[in-house]
């Protein structure tokens, strides 16, 4: 086996010596191109892909999350300045819960796992600063959800327990977020963030909840109740909001007509906050009516005896026992009565008015349309609108604001329609060099992707050439292949001018004779003079060799 591989050396180094140098050029070219490319697939082959397994992280948790890693000796690349920590895809889900059962990574501050742990013995002091310390962690971590939000921290206060309560004081608390981007924090999410934190603590009000950025902006407003700084942000909040949303509802109707971007609306709105209780109550005298009516009907029947007997002694003391008694006359008296009592009642209206406030009392609208330009460069030129289509776009815009057009205009609405060039040199700036830049990735792409194909084709053309504009080296066959093959089939013409004495012929690429020499003319060499051919090989094989 030694014997073999020893020999094969051998003759492999021979055949390398034998070579010219374009020959060992293109060899060397060519194995290199196959080791390289057999290295490649090897190490694309044994490349671990990585996954991510936590993003965004801060310095301390990115900390803990790579101590953890060097203590299970997991392979780990960190990138995105530290805040991103990517590990094999076939072990994320396997790390991640081992990290989870140790606790890492957690945000800042405790939440409610620290009532896991029995803690016997503990004051009621420390018990309720370790409330208000898990309630706060538990708030910071549901408003960290938000996608506006990186992080966040809640500072809550509660009054102490009294047996006389001061109704002054109330909880409060403060919210700091750190924003992910630069933009400030939408109203929405603001009033989400103190209505949650308001509605997770005990007697507090979301008005009593300030949040702040890591910009050092004050989100939350001032609205205390029944006092003028509250009332005033409130209307100044509650007209923002009604401006807001009519230059949306024609913003969005023009970027459809004529473009995003082209157009520009704004919207003044006075509203009314007055607040008015009326009560009004109206009497009729021509409308009145009978309500009540009673009569009462009396008679009277009297009767009266009239004595005749004289006053005095002569009639008390009367003699005469025998004389007939003359009976007293008689008077009867009748009496009638007749009452009517009448109640009329009036015509009466009663009315309870309450007029809130917000009504809009007038809207002011304004609308700049960007003038159309036609042609690019030197030749642009302004393409004004007709005065149809700014009509028309006038009544669109009318409409969708609920401005009237006709005379009939009580509150006196105003609505302004312009077209003017907007400054766009700016944007044209940006626009050439995003094109630049796209441009430049392109063709950065193309080259990687096809440069190095194309170069390793023009190195074989180069090597080709090469070979091409080389000598083929001279081999002594005893016997002129022109010759050879004027001779029809090539069977020798039975002179014998094919032996020794017909000299030696060279075969080269500056040759004359168009002939080549294929391997059926070298079996046919081979079978004729066997001998010339053998001397005429060993000769070319030994040649460049040096002399022993």
């Amino acid at each position: 086996m030694n014997l073999s591989l020893t020999r094969l050396g051998a003759q492999l180094v021979a055949i390398w010596r034998e070579l010219g140098w374009p020959q060992r050029l293109t060899l060397g070219a060519a194995a290199l191109v196959v080791v390289g490319g057999l290295a490649g697939m090897a190490l694309w082959s044994t490349r671990t892909p990585y996954a991510l397994l936590y993003g965004r992280l801060s310095d301390a948790e990115a900390s803990r999350v790579i101590r953890a890693l060097d203590e299970a000796k997991i392979p780990y690349r960190i990138s995105g300045g530290g805040g991103a920590i990517y590990v094999p895809a076939d072990q994320v889900h396997a790390v991640r819960m081992q990290l989870a059962g140790r606790g890492i990574p957690r945000s800042d501050g405790v939440g409610f796992e620290i009532f896991d742990k029995p803690n016997f013995g503990i004051s009621d002091f420390v018990q309720r600063a370790n409330y208000l310390r898990a309630l706060q962690g538990e708030l910071a971590r549901t408003i960290s959800q938000l996608d506006e939000v990186e992080s966040a921290r809640v500072m809550v206060v509660l009054p102490e327990n009294r047996l006389l309560l001061d109704r002054d004081k109330q909880p409060t608390a403060s919210v700091f977020v750190r924003l992910r981007g630069p933009g400030p924090l939408p109203p929405q999410a603001v009033n989400s963030i103190r209505f949650l934190v308001a509605n997770a603590v005990e007697g507090l009000k979301p008005n009593r909840v300030t949040v702040v950025d890591n910009f050092g902006n004050v989100l939350s407003e001032n609205s205390e109740d029944n006092s003028l700084p509250g009332l005033t942000a409130s209307q100044l909040a509650v007209r923002r909001e009604l401006e807001q949303y009519l230059a949306r509802k024609a913003q969005d109707m023009l970027d459809k007509i004529v473009g995003h971007g082209q157009a520009i609306v704004r919207v003044s709105a006075e509203i009314n906050f007055d607040t008015l209780t009326r009560t009004e109550e109206r009497f009729d005298p021509d409308g009145q009516v009978v309500r009540t009516q009673t009569k009462n009907d009396e008679n009277t029947d009297t009767v009266t005896t009239t004595p005749t007997v004289p006053v005095g002694i002569s009639a008390n003391t009367a003699t005469d026992t025998n004389a007939t008694a003359t009976p007293p006359p008689v008077t009867n008296t009748r009496n009638r009565k007749t009452t009517t009592t009448v109640e009329y009642e009036l015509g009466r209206t009663v009315s309870n008015l309450t007029q809130m406030a917000g009504g809009i009392k007038r809207l002011s609208a304004a609308v700049t349309l960007a003038a159309r330009v036609e042609g690019t460069g030197t030749e642009r030129k302004v393409a004004p609108r007709s005065p149809e289509e700014l009509e028309k776009i006038r009544r669109l815009v009318a409409g969708a604001l609920g401005i009237p057009l006709d005379a009939e205009n009580p509150r006196g609405d105003v609505l302004t329609v312009e077209e003017l060039p907007f400054e766009d040199s700016l944007g044209q700036d940006l626009a050439r060099e995003l094109q630049r830049q796209q441009r430049w990735e392109f063709w950065w792409a193309f080259v990687r992707q096809f440069g190095y194909p194309l170069l390793a084709v023009a190195l074989l053309v180069f090597l080709w050439r090469m070979l091409q504009r080389s000598s083929t080296p001279d081999i002594p066959l005893g016997v002129p292949v022109g010759q050879l093959l004027a001779h029809g089939n090539g069977h020798g013409n039975g002179h014998g001018r094919t032996g020794s004495s017909a000299g030696s012929a060279r075969v080269s690429r500056e040759a004359e004779t168009p002939d080549t020499l294929t391997l059926e003319v070298l079996n046919r060499l081979a079978r004729e003079n066997p001998v010339n051919l053998s001397h005429a090989l060993r000769e070319w094989m030994n040649k460049g060799r040096p002399q022993e």
